[in-house]
């Protein structure tokens, strides 16, 4: 990137300046060496750019990712024979990202982190005897029964029973909300309440429900 573009990014990234204001009373600006403002349009493409060579070390692992904004998911498939090595390997690779977060002006709030085990109804037998935590930046994390990730809740059977669960109750309960102001509202409002508050839920992210129990399709399909 050269001359009018780079002078483009420079000038939204230098010489930022930052004050509090209530009312009629305003501090003194202090200056930004670091950072973006918050909501900008360019906000979340620079910190993905700015993390990216956290994937480096995530990669010199052999662990998968996934991230998305500030999120960042570890995937690694273990092995029932060799259970202590496989998560030995996970432990030292959140710890290097750990350690780059530190080193590059960022906190890895760990605390934060959930760790789950997605397996058969046998190898969750062997694993829940063998496998009571897991290391991550080095913080010990007891095994989750669920997480919920961007929105859909993630069981350790991936059978979806559970994000089915959390849509419909959340799905009935904006129906009902609706309910009790109907007589005030024309069809056409009404309709776009519906569409915005109940089908949006419905349709998000239902690509993950390919293969989910019949069961759970016929909830959804009754909302």
């Amino acid at each position: 990137m050269t001359d009018t573009p780079l002078s483009w990014l420079r000038s939204y990234l230098e010489s930022c300046t930052q004050f509090v204001k209530l009312g009629q009373h305003q501090s003194p600006a202090v200056g930004l060496d670091v950072g973006v403002p918050r909501g900008s349009v360019l906000g979340p493409l620079l910190f993905a750019v700015y993390c990216s060579p956290a994937a480096d070390a995530i990669m010199s692992h052999g662990v998968q990712f996934h991230q998305y904004a500030d999120d960042t998911q570890h995937r690694l498939a273990i092995s029932s024979d060799n259970i202590s090595d496989d998560l030995s390997v996970l432990a030292a690779c959140t710890a290097e990202v750990r350690q780059w977060y530190l080193q590059n002006g960022l906190q890895l709030n760990s605390n934060k982190s959930e760790a789950l085990i997605i397996s058969t109804a046998n190898q969750l037998h062997t694993a829940n005897s063998a496998i009571t935590s897991v290391c991550v930046a080095d913080v010990q994390l007891p095994v989750a029964d669920e997480i919920k990730l961007l929105g859909v809740v993630l069981d350790r059977r991936l059978a979806f029973d559970k994000h089915v669960l959390a849509v419909t109750r959340s799905c009935n309960f904006h129906a009902q909300a609706i309910r009790h102001i109907r007589h005030l509202l024309s069809t056409d409002l009404a309709h776009t309440l519906a569409c915005s508050l109940i089908l949006t839920r419905l349709d998000y992210c239902n690509s993950v429900l390919y293969g989910a129990p019949v069961s759970s399709i016929q909830k959804l399909q009754r909302v």
